[in-house]
C-alpha cells in the first residue's frame, strides 16, 4: 500500500505546527497497542535530562525497539535562520550521520531522532539500529515518521530534530519548546533510508514496516 502524502512543512515560519501532521496510513492507537507492555533490553534505565532520575527503559518488540519519554529539541546540523549558536546556546554545527554528499543534516528541515551514545546501559547498533534508521515518533495521537539522525549523551534519552517537533505540533525551540511527556519512538531494527535526507522515501518505508509491525510481522 502506498504512503500517504506528507503535507508541507511549517519550519520555515519559525512556529510550531497549529494542525499536527499523520503520516502514513497506520494510526497512532494500532502501533500504540504493539508497544503497551515492555520487555526491558538495556541495562538500566536513561534519564530525560541531566538532573531528572533514570527512569526510561529501552524496549525490545520483534521488528522494533522502542522508548516512552520527553521531546527535547535538537537544533544540531547545518547553521540556518532557525537553527544557529544564537537561537540555541547549545548549538554544534554537525551531526553524527550526515546527507549523501557529506554534509550534516538540517535539523529544521529533516525530522531525524537522536539515539544515546554508546554504553554499558545500550548499545543501539547491538539491536540493529543504524544512522538512517526508520523510526515513527507518537505524540498526542499523531504519527511522524523519521530517520535516526544524530547521538547524544550516553545517559539521556528522548531528542528529536527541530522538524519532528514542528511536525508533531510540539513548540521547536531548541531553547524553550519540547515537551515533558508523552512521546513514544518506535526504531524499526536492520532499516536504513538512502539518501539519509529524503523524508518522503522515510515516510513510505516507515508505512510499509508500521503495517507490518501492526500485523505482528
Amino acid at each position: 500500500m502506498a504512503a500517504l502524502p506528507a503535507s508541507g512543512s511549517t519550519a520555515a515560519s519559525g512556529k510550531a505546527a497549529d494542525i499536527p501532521r499523520q503520516e502514513g496510513s497506520v494510526s497512532a492507537a494500532d502501533l500504540l497497542a504493539q508497544v503497551s507492555q515492555c520487555h526491558k533490553i538495556s541495562h538500566g534505565k536513561y534519564r530525560i535530562n541531566k538532573d531528572a532520575p533514570a527512569t526510561v527503559p529501552v524496549c525490545d518488540a520483534g521488528a522494533a525497539v522502542f522508548w516512552k519519554a520527553d521531546m527535547d529539541v535538537d537544533c544540531d546540523g547545518q547553521v540556518t535562520d532557525l537553527c544557529n549558536a544564537n537561537t540555541d546556546p547549545a548549538f554544534q554545527n554537525d551531526t553524527a550521520f550526515h546527507q549523501s554528499n557529506g554534509d550534516p543534516l538540517i535539523a529544521d528541515q529533516l525530522p531525524y531522532v537522536v539515539v544515546p551514545g554508546h554504553s554499558k546501559i545500550w548499545n543501539f547498533a547491538r539491536s540493529g539500529i543504524k544512522g538512517g534508521g526508520v523510526v515513527a515518533v507518537i505524540y498526542n495521537d499523531t504519527v511522524q515518521y523519521a530517520v535516526v539522525g544524530d547521538i547524544g549523551p550516553k545517559h539521556i534519552i528522548g531528542e528529536a530534530s527541530y522538524a519532528t517537533a514542528d511536525a508533531l505540533g510540539i513548540d521547536p525551540d531548541p531553547s524553550t519548546g519540547g515537551t515533558d511527556s508523552g512521546v513514544t519512538y518506535i526504531l524499526f531494527k536492520h532499516t536504513q533510508v538512502s539518501p539519509i535526507e529524503d523524508h518522503d522515501a522515510a515516510v513510505s518505508l516507515g508505512d510499509s514496516l508500521a503495517q507490518q509491525f501492526v500485523q505482528g510481522g
